[in-house]
């Protein structure tokens, strides 16, 4: 039996219709990603597995005593909880088991009995101990670092959508679910970050289902591949690139068979316009074939593919000067003496962890935030085009058409010829009936699409883009891909997606943190590529350390297995003590006596529990 089983699944918006009729599977160790475009329902389908929406038709069934795991899109977090609140009072069966130990230690401290409380605490223990639920506290907040989550008593509230988005995954995998459905995981994720998740997905044992944009971490990740397209779904067994390959062996296919079917057509078509006049049987089957004939020779979308060479605003010998440029907030140093002279048509990538201040520089370039010193020099000829990570506020009651129209009804392409606000639409995949859907209709990447158009459409020279490929679909990402690569003005991309970088940009710069910006004339790849060179003479110097730390013997791990049932019954005593002093009627010599042997527990506690760390910190 599939760990999912899904059948004949529907679901509609409205009067839109997401999908219908999906049939799928995933077995044990499945790692499937779902590509479609954006509108077609590739989240609400992950909300109905997870249990969190309802289909409107199809049934979802999952094997009994599978753990399932779901990362939505936008967490909903209590924002008035701290970060340490919030996972204490998750309901992750960790948390549950270890809130029940606790208890049972405490009932037990405070009524012995073999026969209920004692049973309770050994089962429990054991629990704890196939749980690997001992050392919790330590993996949370392993993970957390992971995620570059280190203050446990912020508040929700105060972090941005995207620390809480790196939160809700860092909870998620502490839980170790056996069923894991991700709706973007690799948004708001640098890209360290987005390696160390890619390598922990592959070596773990779970079953997988997520939606991505991500090309490389799709690739290196998955082994299955579903595509949702006009309604049908289509399987494959195999990474990305083979998913591409055989997506373009399929539309190949599917033309010769749309050309046959219109030769067909035409014979049936004269056949029909003779109008026999007895309707024998095999007419009438010849006519209903008729009908079906012309349906397929119609079905092929028609691909209004129009080249996105926009005539740009001329561009002066003086671009962007920026000299000995320095910007900080308090201790925290964006810039120390930046210099840098942009040179025309130069493509920039800038990398860096979250938090160094790639989003500052970027609002300093384009004005929309001031250095505390320094000189930036803007070109007179210089049109700005800055897609920020944050969306606009759109108009919800405009009709998408209207929104790009407000700017302006045509752009020029570098032959003369004007494209509409409705052909350059149509392009990035808005079809002539949703350019008359209102904004407030429109799902997140819908409006993320619409917000990049709004740029494009002001004809830019210098085009600055911040993440544009969060919530952007696979299939918009190529449209604008193509549009970029003809781009002949200057272009400056922060993204984590690894491909898109490689693809689009010729030099690097990667901000280091404490001000430091390092200029690296290589795609990302090769960045990469020469660190992980640079970093294997360290580790081959290291490895006998590491294995030595890594290996304990068997003698000491059955010790470390002792020393956690030695310290688990002087917490019980000790437990036991502390309630007998909140007697009132304990006499002075009682008090006395039982001081004198909480001192001699805590003492011996505090020497098996460094004992018990020593081993731990080997056994890491």
């Amino acid at each position: 039996m599939n760990y999912l089983s899904v059948e004949n699944l529907a679901k509609n918006y409205g009067e839109r219709i997401l999908f219908e009729g999906l049939t799928f599977g995933l077995s044990q160790g499945d790692k499937m990603a779902l590509i479609a475009n954006n509108g077609t329902g590739k989240s609400s389908l992950l909300k109905i597995i997870a249990g969190t929406d309802i289909a409107d038709d199809g049934s979802v069934t999952i094997r009994s005593g599978i753990k399932i795991g779901y990362l939505a899109q936008e967490p909903d977090f209590i924002q008035s909880l701290s970060i340490e609140q919030l996972i204490n009072t998750a309901h992750t069966d960790v948390m549950k088991l270890i809130h029940e130990y606790e208890t049972a230690l405490a009932e037990q401290s405070e009524n012995f009995n073999e026969q209920q409380t004692q049973k309770r605490l050994e089962e429990l223990s054991a629990q704890m101990d196939e749980a690997n639920a001992w050392d919790y506290e330590r993996k949370m907040k392993q993970i957390l670092s992971k995620f570059n989550i280190q203050d446990l008593s912020q508040k929700v509230g105060d972090l941005s959508g995207g620390q809480q988005k790196r939160l809700s995954l860092a909870m998620l995998l502490l839980d170790k679910p056996e069923l894991l459905l991700l709706d973007e995981p690799t948004n708001h994720l640098d890209i360290d970050m987005i390696e160390w998740l890619e390598k922990y997905l592959q070596q773990q044992k779970i079953t997988l289902l997520m939606v991505t944009h991500d090309r490389y971490f799709l690739d290196r990740v998955c082994n299955h591949i579903i595509e949702l397209e006009g309604g049908k779904l289509y399987h494959h067994r195999g990474n990305y690139a083979y998913f591409l390959e055989k997506r373009a062996e399929r539309e190949a296919a599917f033309d010769v068979e749309i050309s046959k079917a219109g030769k067909l057509l035409k014979k049936e078509v004269e056949w029909m316009r003779r109008s026999p006049k007895a309707r024998t049987t095999k007419s009438k089957s010849r006519i209903s074939s008729f009908y079906k004939i012309k349906e397929k020779a119609h079905s092929k979308k028609v691909k209004q593919e129009i080249q996105l060479e926009v005539k740009m605003s001329r561009i002066g010998g003086k671009i962007l000067e920026m000299k000995k440029v320095y910007k900080s907030y308090g201790d925290l140093e964006i810039l120390k003496g930046f210099d840098y002279t942009f040179k025309k048509g130069e493509r920039i990538g800038i990398i860096g962890k979250n938090g160094v201040g790639k989003s500052t520089f970027l609002n300093i370039i384009t004005q929309k935030e001031t250095a505390d010193s320094g000189k930036i020099n803007t070109g007179e000829t210089i049109v700005y085009g800055y897609l920020s990570q944050q969306v606009i506020q759109l108009k919800e009651d405009k009709r998408v058409i209207e929104v790009l129209k407000d700017i302006a009804d045509v752009i020029v392409m570098a032959d003369g010829r004007k494209v509409s606000a409705s052909q350059l639409l149509q392009h990035f995949m808005f079809t002539p009936d949703m350019q008359y859907t209102y904004v407030s209709k429109l799902s997140g990447g819908e409006r993320r699409r619409l917000y990049l158009l709004t740029v494009l459409m002001k004809n830019p020279n210098f085009l600055i883009l911040d993440e544009p490929t969060n919530d952007l679909d696979l299939l918009t990402l190529n449209k604008l891909e193509e549009f970029l690569l003809q781009f002949k003005g200057c272009l400056i991309l922060v993204s984590h997606d690894r491909y898109f970088m490689d693809k689009l940009t010729d030099h690097l710069f990667v901000f280091k943190g404490n001000g430091i910006i390092k200029d690296e004339y290589c795609r990302y790849s090769d960045y990469r590529a020469k660190l992980s060179t640079s970093k294997k003479g360290d580790n081959k110097e290291s490895l006998e350390e590491s294995q030595r730390k890594n290996k304990l013997s068997f003698q000491h791990r059955k010790e470390h297995k002792n020393l956690e049932k030695q310290i688990e019954k002087l917490e019980v005593e000790k437990l036991r003590i502390e309630n007998i002093f909140k007697d009132s009627n304990l006499d002075y010599q009682d008090m006395l006596e039982k001081s004198k042997q909480l001192e001699k527990i805590n003492k011996q506690l505090d020497e098996k529990l460094i004992k018990w760390m020593e081993f731990d910190d080997l056994n890491s």
